[in-house]
């Protein structure tokens, strides 16, 4: 499948459920955010209170001291943390992370791939509170755990 990266817009998102939109995406029916594509990562599962995002960080996603910058944990991590507050939201709905907490359990090697699997614990009318541990997908070791508190919001067509 090609992979189609972009930004769907505010009537396309407010017509459909999170769970639809993430479907789409997953689908290829909707284009994936094009961050996505500079990070390396990829949502691969998405079902209702769960997403699933994998990838694999490159060179260009280094430290100055040659081990996978933070940052790019937390991007994977926050992707699958917000996606799974998304995939609980009815139509008209969106979110926006208030905050988000990664704990940093080893390091992953240029070219490893990992999995973040997010789940959603709480989704109600302004709050969605979810966590994620990211693991390898060869070895099943855990690398980084992560948790947000997300806003939920009105989206207006």
């Amino acid at each position: 499948m090609e992979r189609r990266y972009g930004v769907a817009g505010r009537e396309t998102v407010a017509s459909m459920s999170g769970l639809e939109f993430l479907t789409g995406i997953r689908r290829g029916d909707l284009p994936a955010a094009p961050m996505a594509r500079q990070m390396g990562i990829v949502m691969t599962e998405v079902a209702e209170g769960r997403v699933v995002f994998e990838g694999a960080p490159g060179e260009e996603h280094l430290n100055p001291v040659g081990t996978t910058h933070g940052g790019w944990f937390g991007t994977i991590l926050d992707s699958a943390l917000g996606c799974a507050v998304m995939s609980r939201l009815p139509a008209g709905s969106g979110y926006t992370t208030l905050e988000y907490k990664v704990n940093l359990i080893r390091g992953i090697p240029v070219g490893m791939r990992v999995r973040a699997i997010a789940t959603a614990d709480h989704v109600g009318r302004s709050t969605g509170v979810a966590k994620a541990d990211l693991v390898g997908v060869e070895d099943g070791r855990l690398y980084a755990q992560g948790s947000t508190t997300c806003l939920v919001m009105r989206i207006a067509p």
